[in-house]
């Protein structure tokens, strides 16, 4: 059987199958946004893909601490969109 890699949520805590999440990814140039193919170069924190984890992250700065900075709100916005 092949092994299925676990990631934890950063806003709920909850260790998942990689593809039940979403990675946010911060680029070695600083840009912040939505990694769709799980393979974007630079530092990495995986969120549930469901709004309660979007809106708790966004409350709690979860994604600022994990990324090491500011998160701009229109990014919230798109996940949310996205999980949708």
């Amino acid at each position: 059987m092949k092994k299925i890699p676990l990631r934890r949520c950063i806003a709920t805590g909850e260790i998942l199958p990689k593809n039940e999440l979403l990675r946010i990814v911060r680029t070695p140039e600083g840009i912040v946004k939505i990694d769709v193919t799980g393979k974007a170069n630079g530092h990495g924190a995986y969120l549930k893909r469901s709004l309660e984890a979007i809106a708790v992250a966004q409350k709690r700065k979860t994604l600022d601490k994990a990324l090491e900075t500011e998160v701009p709100a229109a990014l919230y916005e798109d996940l949310a969109k996205y999980v949708k």
